[in-house]
Formats: C-alpha cells, sequence, structure tokens
C-alpha cells in the first residue's frame, strides 16, 4: 500500500535564551520547541506525526497544507529612536 507524503509550512522562531520554538499554522496547537535548529526541526517532525495519530484515532479530518502562508518581514520606524 503508498502512503501519501504530507507537507506542512512551519514557522521557527528563535528564541532569546537559546533554542527555537516551531509551529505548524495549518494545525493550530501543534508546537514543539529544540534547543538547536535541526533538533527543533526533529521534534516538529515527530510532533506533527503524533497530532495527525490522534486526529486520525478521533476521526477528524487530516488537514492539507495551506497554500495561503506567507512570511515576511515588514519595517517600520522605531518610535523610541528621534
Amino acid at each position: 500500500m503508498k502512503k501519501k507524503v504530507l507537507e506542512y509550512d512551519v514557522i521557527f522562531e528563535e528564541q532569546p535564551d537559546k533554542g527555537y520554538t516551531v509551529t505548524v499554522p495549518s494545525l493550530p496547537g501543534c508546537i514543539s520547541e529544540g534547543d538547536t535548529f535541526e533538533q527543533s526541526r526533529e521534534n516538529i517532525t515527530d510532533a506533527i506525526k503524533l497530532f495527525l495519530e490522534d486526529l486520525n484515532a478521533d476521526g477528524e479530518e487530516i488537514p492539507i497544507r495551506s497554500s495561503n502562508i506567507f512570511v515576511g518581514q515588514v519595517s517600520v520606524s522605531n518610535p523610541l529612536i528621534y
């Protein structure tokens, strides 16, 4: 039996004290962390698998990747600096 490969966009947020927090916009509540980028990548992969297994066990629909997610930067002037 062929397995379908699912792909999800993830957001890696570097933390001030070290490490990364990772979220999955298409899977609200699916979040993980890691001390390094690679560790956080591995951890979110495991978290996604478990999240999808739980949805399946509960008979809920598996969400597909949302194609309307864009990550970018916006520049604004700092109101505290004159």
